[in-house]
């Protein structure tokens, strides 16, 4: 069997994991109490016949595909002295450094393959360090990323209206935020509409889109990138469109992604939480940060509106869940090897829908991880970690 048919056989064993996983997670009602697969699904579900196969089985079953056809992780592998063949628990498989993807194609399919790519915004270190991921499909993304978002954003299976705060897919086709987008508001089937055009935020036309919610009665979700939404509020706030001009029909929902620092000062995640609440309103509760990145294929939310709706205790904003095809554990920043729970450290994140990539990834995020889910605690500041550079050297064939 070649790369290719290996390829799409893992891509196969993937999509078979999430889709059982995901009903695990209805039968459990996991996602209703706010705490749905937190950091670590269980253990014991591919023995009891819920999954296809164990969490572990698979994720070393990717990490051979990845270092038999992938260079910068066999050379990862190697400079660790990793015996994949010898591996039997997804933790001993070493993580790669998100800042790879910036220097190497960390992908286990030639350029020829790609169905689509990926890129990083570019934000802090310019345009030409953009890192990319290359999808050669994007069928199992984007499975990952329908089942759990419909999971923590719209478990009430509302019908809803799309409003984007973000470009259209066409006006950034490499952006894994706006492909995901798109694929929600597919998914949706409601109305939906874009209010970020050539790189200008149309305030007057998401008033519009607010009033057109308004009159029909129908909940929206508002999706968008956290620093939109502070440009929103702003021009709410100028006065530039009407007083209550952005409210919502109840029942409406928002995702909000993104840093909170701009490129001129920081917004308190809080303050702009309850800024959009009051802006659109909507709940606290209904506002839902999301976490992911271009190097993962997966997403965490926080899950307030889903214990809200569900009538259970209030889950705590800022504790994100992740879906039970990932793993999220926190890393010493020097050795980069696994804390204990309740522990300070980076995030290392085991993402089985990251088939044809690399299915462990080295964030310099500080996360504290407990049963309750993932705290976000802000980037590592300075340099990388120690623990990344020395990875990312050794992908990169700089050292042992």
């Amino acid at each position: 069997m070649g790369p290719i048919d290996q390829s799409e056989a893992l891509h196969r064993r993937a999509r078979a994991f999430i889709e059982a996983a995901a009903l695990g997670v209805d039968r459990a009602g996991s996602t209703g109490a706010g705490r749905a697969a937190a950091a670590s699904p269980p253990q014991d579900q591919g023995e009891r016949g819920a999954l296809p196969e164990t969490f572990d089985a698979l994720a070393i079953a990717l990490a051979r595909h990845q270092a038999a056809h992938c260079a910068p992780v066999a050379r990862l592998f190697e400079a660790r002295g990793a015996d994949v063949a010898a591996m039997d628990h997804a933790a001993q498989i070493p993580a790669v450094p998100c800042d790879v993807f910036r220097f190497a194609r960390v992908a286990a399919h030639p350029p020829e393959a790609d169905e689509r790519v990926f890129r990083t915004s570019g934000t802090s270190l310019g345009a030409a360090s953009r890192g990319e991921h290359p999808f050669r499909t994007t069928a199992t993304y984007e499975l990952a990323a329908l089942a759990w978002g419909e999971r923590l954003l719209w478990p009430d299976g509302a019908r809803l209206r799309a409003i984007v705060l973000a470009p259209p897919l066409h006006e950034a086709p490499d952006s894994s935020l706006g492909f995901m987008i798109d694929r929600f508001a597919a998914r949706l089937s409601g109305p939906a509409s874009w209010h970020v055009r050539g790189g200008e935020l149309d305030a007057a036309g998401f008033a519009r889109a607010c009033a057109e919610a308004r009159a029909s009665g129908e909940p929206a979700l508002v999706l968008g990138t956290s620093f939109a939404f502070v440009h929103l509020i702003e021009h709410l706030i100028g006065a530039r469109l009407p007083e209550g001009a952005a409210l919502l029909p109840e029942g409406s929902r928002v995702m909000q992604t993104g840093g909170y620092k701009g490129r001129s000062r920081e917004v308190p995640a809080e303050e702009l939480r309850a800024s959009i609440a009051r802006a659109l309103g909507v709940p606290l509760s209904h506002v839902v940060s999301e976490y992911g990145m271009t190097e993962l294929s997966s997403q965490l939310y926080e899950g307030t509106l889903a214990a809200a709706l569900a009538g259970a205790p209030g889950a705590a904003p800022g504790l994100y869940l992740a879906p039970p095809w990932t793993r999220v554990t926190a890393a010493d920043p020097e050795t980069l090897t696994p804390l204990p729970a309740g522990a300070i450290g980076l995030a290392r994140i085991v993402d089985l829908a990251n088939v044809d990539s690399a299915v462990a990834i080295q964030t310099a995020d500080r996360v504290r991880v407990t049963a309750e889910g993932v705290e976000l605690l802000g980037r590592a500041s300075g340099a990388p970690p120690r623990g990344c550079s020395i990875a990312m050297d050794q992908m990169l064939g700089g050292g042992p």
